[in-house]
């Protein structure tokens, strides 16, 4: 990562590109306030290096209004070695045998956990869900020896993610700049995605 040090004004991105804005926010303890139980006819399902079809069709129904790109066009081993990463917990969230949302916490660094991904399906928004998967996320991450449990967002994602994170505790620490090519333009998202986001062929 790079800092960016540019005058104030407007820049023009090279074709095909996009840009948002990143806030990263981060958790040093556990919330004080009391966390909802996980419902009991909820479950996670996690995925392992055999499932890489599973993992990613979850990823893009959870996250092609979003945005949401990296596993669509990560190589097949690179997946592979993800899912199979004891330090990385990737899971889907059931309810029966119906896939309601996605919960990855990686462990990987010592001493800290990220919340890599965390969102639901479409038909699944609005039942109260998203706060019962996130403070599960929450009770798993503190189980484990951290000092800190971080995530970041960014304008891409829905305006309601960064007033939820707060509530759920995290404080922001710092914000950063992401260009990279648009995931439409090369297939890995269909045209009519993410379409708070003009598509300029």
């Amino acid at each position: 990562m790079s800092r960016l040090d540019l005058p104030n004004g407007y820049y023009e991105l090279p074709p095909g590109k996009l840009a948002n804005i990143v806030t990263c926010l981060e958790m040093k303890e556990m919330p004080h306030r009391a966390l909802q139980p996980f419902p009991a006819d909820l479950w996670l399902k996690r995925f392992d290096a055999r499932d890489l079809a599973g993992h990613r069709a979850l990823f893009r129904d959870v996250g092609s209004d979003l945005m949401w790109f990296s596993r669509l066009i990560m190589a097949d081993a690179d997946l592979a070695a993800i899912l199979a990463n004891p330090a990385i917990e990737s899971c889907a969230l059931m309810r029966g045998t119906d896939v309601l949302g996605m919960l990855e916490l990686n462990f990987a660094e010592a001493g800290q956990c990220e919340l890599a991904f965390y969102g639901l399906v479409p038909t699944a928004i609005g039942q109260g869900l998203g706060r019962a998967l996130m403070d599960e996320a929450i009770r798993r991450a503190w189980m484990r020896p951290i000092r800190r449990f971080w995530v970041h967002t960014c304008t891409f994602d829905s305006p309601l993610a960064l007033p939820f994170y707060i509530r759920s505790g995290f404080t922001p620490y710092m914000r950063m700049v992401e260009v990279h090519d648009d995931p439409r333009l090369l297939g890995k998202l269909a045209a009519d995605a993410s379409p708070q986001v003009p598509l300029l062929a």
